[in-house]
């Protein structure tokens, strides 16, 4: 399945994007400013490995720190 992202129209600070039979709202500003109804727009959403890896060894920091007897 092929299906594209369209900005249908601008509601205030966000972007309602179809994607097929279903919409969805982005904030404007990830979009770029010449962005404009009807426009196609690719989203690339990947994980972020490293800053995922090094978020969990603060969170365990802080735990660490808290939960110290």
């Amino acid at each position: 399945m092929d299906e594209k992202c369209i900005i249908d129209r601008f509601e205030g600070d966000y972007a309602v994007i179809e994607y097929g039979r279903i919409t969805f709202n982005i904030p404007r500003l990830l979009l770029p400013k010449d962005a404009k109804e009807g426009d196609v727009i690719r989203i690339d959403i990947r994980i972020d490995k490293e800053e995922t890896k090094m978020r969990s060894q603060y969170i365990k920091k802080l735990a660490d720190e808290l939960f110290r007897e």
